[in-house]
């Protein structure tokens, strides 16, 4: 975004960029047209009682309790709060509260993140997710809720992608070549297609280990020998891409 802010993209007629997938086989790769990846926010929920002594649990409300009642209503958002072609993902992936074994918490705090590909369904999720934080409250407790907004969905242009469809073809044979969304993760290149028409590919680079190494996490890593394959693609879209200008 500072880029953006500094005038980079000003009179820029397009924009490309190139992701590795490290599951997908090495030295292919995948295109797609419109949402190709998600729009991501990140949130943290407090729910909060009153807390008491574990021996004596109906002296206080107990957000330990609440959260069982909470959990269910925040996963059941994408199955039953939004229309099912309507891809989204509500994932809480910290929870925390209390610090001894006898002691009733008085606050239990959650941290998540949501994922969506269209404004209209992104903006339902939040409201979706502070009713299902309001179950605290039926419970006798409260609850304060924090959506942090990141990444826009990336959405690919057709016309752009096009071209480096009609490159990839020609660089590593249409065999190679796959149509198919890239899947609910997110990309800080989205700003830029947002500003200028843009497509990002997705490049191979699978082991040949039979090991399953996703992104983001602690057995990541890549057949790096496809690099210059990408990078390949990258430059030669660009060359046609000016010389398509020259010659008009």
């Amino acid at each position: 975004t500072a880029m953006i802010e500094d005038g980079a993209l000003e009179g820029v007629d397009a924009v490309i960029a190139l992701h590795v997938w490290s599951n997908h086989p090495a030295g292919h790769v995948v295109l797609n047209d419109g949402p190709s990846l998600a729009a991501v926010d990140s949130f943290e929920a407090r729910l909060r009682g009153d807390g008491a002594h574990g021996a004596y649990p109906h002296q206080g409300s107990d957000p330990i309790f609440m959260l069982g009642t909470v959990l269910p209503a925040i996963y059941g958002i994408p199955s039953r709060r939004i229309n099912p072609l309507d891809p989204c993902v509500v994932s809480v992936g910290q929870v925390s509260g209390g610090a001894a074994h006898n002691v009733i918490p008085n606050v239990v705090v959650l941290k998540g993140t949501i994922r969506s590909d269209r404004e209209a369904v992104r903006r339902k999720l939040w409201d979706e997710l502070d009713q299902a934080l309001r179950h605290s409250r039926l419970m006798g407790g409260d609850y304060t809720l924090e959506i942090t907004p990141g990444y826009p969905a990336l959405v690919n242009d057709p016309a752009v992608n096009s071209r480096l469809r009609e490159v990839a073809r020609d660089l590593l044979g249409p065999d190679r070549v796959a149509e198919a969304r890239f899947g609910m993760g997110a990309e800080d290149f989205a700003y830029m297609a947002q500003k200028a028409p843009g497509a990002m590919l997705m490049l191979g680079a699978a082991l040949d280990d039979g090991v399953a190494r996703h992104h983001h996490t602690d057995i990541f890593a890549i057949d790096e020998s496809v690099l210059p394959l990408g990078a390949a693609v990258l430059a030669e879209t660009a060359r046609r891409y000016v010389v398509g200008e020259l010659d008009g």
